[in-house]
């Protein structure tokens, strides 16, 4: 598993290209990114905080069972 300083290396190398670039980590980045990297595309997901720390995590409720429906999107 990547550290933290290698993915943000990775990030700014200029000759590293991504498919999709989600801007926040919320339900919804969450969501977006399972989604892409599902299908094969390369997937980056950038936040201001730590992921999953924003609104749409507290609205969500994340920290209390919010992933389990992305689990479940996976068995469909």
């Amino acid at each position: 598993m990547k550290t933290r300083e290698q993915h943000v290396k990775e990030l700014r190398d200029p000759k590293t290209e991504f498919d999709l670039l989600i801007v926040g980590g919320g339900a919804s980045g969450t969501g977006v990114v399972l989604e892409g990297a599902s299908r094969g595309l390369k997937c980056a997901v950038i936040d201001q905080f730590d992921f999953a720390s924003g609104t749409s995590s507290r609205s969500t409720k994340m920290a209390h069972g919010g992933i389990r429906y992305f689990e479940q999107m996976m068995l469909l």
